[in-house]
């Protein structure tokens, strides 16, 4: 076994050493790093009128306990309730993406489960299955063949098949056929699918509810995650599943049991957007239109890469191939006033490094324009 310094000098030789920024101004850089797809984070007035709307009621600063145990869940409560009329189902709240994922896959995935996943879910989906007592199976990236022909040849040896997946995937900004998916689902008895709205919810499908719930049968999708700490501005995650599913979930999942829940102010935060995301599609509309600018300039620039990006995403990427290319061309673009930040290995995998795009509904067509400038120069 390689000794800490070993492994970090082996990373730092191979150009993937991670390191925490230090405090520094990125002021007048456009921000292309940042998941605030609204640009609601940014948006003060909309944060004036929340502290106004909860100035005499003043929600607490912390919880003190976890879900079960906390004394005050009216906060929670009213969230999920919130949310659970806007998809149908009853709503569970999770600290992070990263808890969601990590405790509902290991709480719905015990021995006698397969999780089969794409070959390109998130790390928390990994570590969810590491924690569980299921067997794993990868499909190809959005091949509905491969996974359907993973199923076939599993059918019948497994209690649960848990097919797993994500509506937007975060460094390449596509997404699965979600109709051949459900399609599947319904030929397999044995067959839960879990689909993972990190980087739709709010951006994506009627309502900003996500790609999920813009299907003719929203509920063949078994548990729906979404997360707040993206597109809704604010921390947290939810699940939204049927009601006994949400009971096991409660009594099953170690990161909602063994972990302080979140703040009740930012509950109330949480909402307050939530709630006003149906009249916020002048947001999504310029957001997509954005993203075409940005698509098609990129497709004369790198027509052999930009032809695999959905036009209307919004995450793009340009990719460099090695990361110390990544990194060489983000400083450039920092230099040009843009901030654009490398994604490496073991993020994306050997060869595919590159720069990850992230657009906001903030932003206008010359920053979009003023980026695509400064790629000509430095490609």
């Amino acid at each position: 076994m390689e000794s800490i310094e070993e492994s970090l000098g082996r990373l730092a030789r191979s150009g993937n050493l991670r390191v925490i920024p230090s405090d520094s101004s990125d002021d007048g850089l456009v921000d292309f790093t940042s998941n605030d797809y609204l640009g609601l984070a940014a948006d003060r007035g909309l944060q004036d009128d929340f502290f106004r709307m909860v100035a005499d009621r003043r929600p607490s600063l912390t919880a003190s306990a976890s879900r079960l145990l906390a004394s005050d869940q009216a906060s929670f409560s009213r969230l999920e309730d919130a949310l659970g009329r806007m998809y149908g189902r009853k709503a569970l709240l999770f600290n992070s993406g990263y808890h969601a994922n990590t405790g509902l896959i290991a709480a719905l995935a015990p021995a006698g489960t397969l999780i089969v996943a794409d070959k390109l879910v998130h790390a928390s989906i990994i570590d969810g299955y590491k924690l569980s007592g299921a067997d794993l199976a990868r499909f190809r990236h959005n091949d509905m063949a491969h996974l359907e022909s993973i199923i076939r040849s599993k059918s019948g040896r497994y209690d649960r098949i848990l097919v797993v997946t994500e509506s937007v995937f975060s460094m390449d900004g596509d997404s699965p056929d979600m109709n051949a998916l459900v399609d599947i689902r319904r030929r397999y008895d044995e067959v839960m699918l879990y689909v993972d709205e990190a980087h739709g919810f709010a951006v994506s499908g009627p309502d900003g509810l996500g790609l999920t719930m813009a299907l003719d049968r929203p509920g063949d999708v078994d548990v729906i995650v979404g997360t707040f700490g993206k597109a809704a501005a604010s921390i947290g995650a939810f699940a939204v599943m049927e009601e006994s599913v949400r009971s096991y979930v409660v009594n099953n999942a170690r990161s909602l049991i063994f972990s302080t829940v979140l703040p009740p102010l930012n509950a109330e935060w949480t909402r307050f957007v939530v709630e006003r995301l149906p009249q916020m599609e002048e947001r999504r509309r310029h957001l997509r239109a954005l993203a075409k600018r940005l698509h098609g300039g990129l497709c004369g620039l790198l027509p052999s890469d930009s032809r695999f990006m959905p036009p209307e995403s919004h995450i793009q990427y340009v990719v460099t191939g090695s990361s110390d290319r990544a990194v060489a061309l983000s400083a450039a673009l920092r230099h040009r006033g843009q901030k654009v930040l490398p994604i490496r290995t073991p993020t994306v995998p050997a060869g595919t490094e590159r720069l990850r795009i992230s657009l906001s509904a903030a932003m206008t067509e010359d920053d979009i324009d003023g980026l695509l400038d400064s790629l000509r120069h430095e490609i």
